[in-house]
């Protein structure tokens, strides 16, 4: 302690003018708008190019696991390529269907920060209003659901997680259409909670919920977890259903950005009948 009061006492001018160098510089950034906004700006680049490498870090750690899931999807998507099927006659004969019009376009993106140990939780991606990104836009990854776009710039967007108070997803069994609502309590980041659903609904642990067809968000089918558990019956009319999310939201790196070409013209449709029925 001695020691530390002497080295303190020899370097006492260098010390006391590091610390009204620091004072000045923050009372004249403080007072100063256009100080606040270049440290502000300045700030969002060190960090946004820190989080750049913290990522690309975590992305080669979880390099196999990725790899892995990538190689699933690719499985997945060759087998719904015409090439996969074969014709058990001789004849084949090919129509040209202009019945069938592209209706979601995905933007890849990475994630570049991400939490899940908050009551509210976001993710940052690198992609922003440049790639074609805009607030409402659904985010998934190959194993499930993973949240919706809410703040934009050029080059970066933000994405309220599935673990976020303010989430809620449709969801229905995979092997039939009772769907209900999705959310998280808060805790395990690896559970979510599903309610509304009927009592008479039958279903079983370990049955598959995917989304609904009534998101204008996310497209029909996209999976979300399988159920883990139903709490006993309290008396109430719907069950109370604990779900076990597909996404691993401690372990993800690579994302898809789901734009619903048709979203703007579902959602005026729907607040011009709205607006009608108010009057």
């Amino acid at each position: 302690m001695r020691n530390l009061f002497l080295l303190l006492w020899r370097n006492n001018f260098t010390i006391l003018f590091l610390l009204l160098q620091s004072l000045s510089i923050y009372f004249l950034i403080r007072n100063n708008r256009f100080q606040q906004v270049s440290v502000f700006n300045s700030t969002n680049a060190v960090v946004g190019s820190i989080m750049g490498v913290v990522s690309e870090v975590t992305e080669y750690i979880n390099l196999k696991e990725n790899n892995e899931n990538l190689s699933r999807e690719n499985a997945r998507l060759k087998a719904l390529l015409p090439e996969s099927y074969y014709e058990n006659r001789s004849v084949r004969t090919m129509v040209a269907d202009s019945s069938r019009s592209q209706k979601y376009s995905y933007i890849a993106a990475r994630v570049i920060n991400n939490s899940v140990n908050k009551r509210n939780n976001f993710l940052t991606l690198d992609k922003g209003s440049l790639h074609g990104v805009h607030p409402d836009m659904g985010v998934i990854s190959s194993t499930g659901i993973v949240g919706i776009v809410k703040d934009v710039s050029e080059h970066y967007c933000t994405v309220m997680s599935l673990l976020h108070k303010n989430s809620k997803v449709s969801a229905r069994f995979n092997h039939n259409n009772y769907f209900g609502s999705l959310s998280w309590d808060g805790d395990d980041p690896r559970i979510a909670q599903l309610s509304e659903i009927p009592k008479h609904v039958v279903f079983k642990i370990g049955d598959t919920l995917v989304t609904t067809r009534y998101s204008a968000i996310f497209p029909e089918g996209v999976m979300i977890g399988t159920v883990r558990k139903s709490n006993p019956d309290m008396g109430g009319n719907f069950h109370d259903i604990t779900v076990n999310l597909s996404t691993e939201f401690s372990n993800i790196s690579h994302v898809y950005i789901v734009d619903n070409l048709m979203k703007s013209e579902q959602n005026d449709l729907e607040s011009k009948t709205e607006s009608e029925d108010d009057k």
